[in-house]
């Protein structure tokens, strides 16, 4: 990191998140959001909210997404790094045309982007660009002056990402029984996507059986197993599994469910386990759902101890490794060498999402990569 922290050329960043409802009344409208053009019945989608119902309506995303911004402004500010902060979602206010057309009238004309997603796949990529890529013609429709933006890096192997939840996985192992910790099995879980989408995820020549979606979250795993392994003295053993499974059943998704894997290790004879939620940035609902009401509930059926570590949120750690991303960013766009930051065998992710990159089952137009029109 050098001495003077310069974001030269870009003058703000954006904080672009999924969204969520913030009270009863708007739970079915966001997931009408959500599902737009997939014709799934009201009714249907009043089921689906019965997660939210739970939480009083209100979904814990936007909270963690305050609690973010907060981090990273003061940490911006006490690092001496001039780079304003803005918050927009693709989901639910505030949606993302409007800091977008807030920054167009305060004069910004360069633009990073920061998603709420550290893995490559298309709903955790080229999702955020195709509604970044839609929210700029509708800039450009108003007659606004229209941001270049560029989104961030993916930041699963940063350190600032990885060592928060190893500390987490380690707390989750104090706090089994003694008498279960020792043995105690780690499964670490991300979000299940259909295998069609996680074997195109990624740049063309990481496509493949799991493409980059895959082999990052796996890369992640052994990143935390081997930390806490250093920190313990202990070796647990740990494998990969997926939650929060949706769409129609016939229809191959990525596997174990959390749920089977602890029938699983417990008809195996494992004496606890402790669910490390890898894939997720925050503790948002398909954490306090699937895993916190749902999982744990299934483990307390079968007589498991579990536990739930923690996920990243606002921790000051990661909101230092945004600050090393925008500052590692906007050296590559000086043209200055710049060695990206990363752990593990599979080294920092491109600094800018090829043709081709976990590519749309209908193309649509899609910002801040090698193929935006915005460019």
């Amino acid at each position: 990191m050098p001495d003077v922290l310069d974001a030269t050329p870009y003058d703000a960043l954006l904080l672009l998140s999924f969204g969520g409802p913030e009270g009863p009344d708007d739970v079915v409208p966001f997931l009408e959001n959500v599902t737009r053009g997939r014709g799934i019945p009201k009714e249907r989608l009043k089921e689906v909210g019965q997660h939210y119902f739970l939480f009083g309506g209100v979904s814990p995303i936007n909270d963690q997404n305050r609690a973010l911004l907060d981090a990273l402004r003061k940490d911006f500010a006490g690092h001496g790094l001039d780079l304003p902060v803005y918050w927009g979602n693709r989901n639910w206010a505030p949606y993302l045309t409007d800091p977008l057309r807030e920054m167009a009238a305060d004069g910004r004309r360069r633009v990073l982007v920061l998603a709420t997603s550290a893995y490559a796949s298309y709903s955790g990529c080229r999702q955020y660009r195709e509604n970044l890529a839609d929210a700029l013609a509708a800039l450009e429709a108003e007659g606004l002056a229209v941001p270049r933006v560029d989104k961030l890096r993916h930041y699963f192997n940063h350190p600032g990402f990885v060592e928060p939840m190893a500390d987490g996985v380690v707390a989750s192992l104090a706090e089994l029984p003694e008498d279960v910790r020792e043995g105690a099995h780690i499964a670490f879980t991300t979000h299940s996507i259909p295998t069609a989408s996680a074997d195109t995820s990624g740049p063309a020549e990481e496509h493949g059986d799991g493409g980059a979606y895959v082999r990052q979250h796996l890369e992640v795993a052994r990143l935390v197993a081997d930390a806490v392994r250093e920190r313990t003295g202990t070796e647990h053993p740990w494998q990969l599994v997926y939650q929060s499974r949706s769409g129609a059943p016939h229809i191959p998704w990525l596997e174990p469910d959390i749920c089977d894997h602890l029938e699983e290790r417990h008809a195996a004879g494992v004496p606890a386990v402790v669910m490390a939620p890898i894939g997720f940035v925050s503790d948002h609902m398909e954490v306090l759902y699937d895993l916190d009401t749902e999982a744990t509930a299934r483990a307390r059926e079968l007589g498991l101890p579990v536990r739930r570590s923690a996920t990243v949120g606002a921790d000051a750690r990661f909101a230092a490794a945004v600050r090393d991303l925008v500052v590692e960013r906007a050296a590559v766009e000086r043209g200055q060498d710049v060695t990206p930051c990363a752990l593990g065998a599979l080294g920092p992710s491109h600094q800018v999402c090829p043709v081709g990159c976990c590519p749309a089952r209908a193309p649509r137009p899609a910002a801040a990569g090698a193929d935006s029109p915005y460019a």
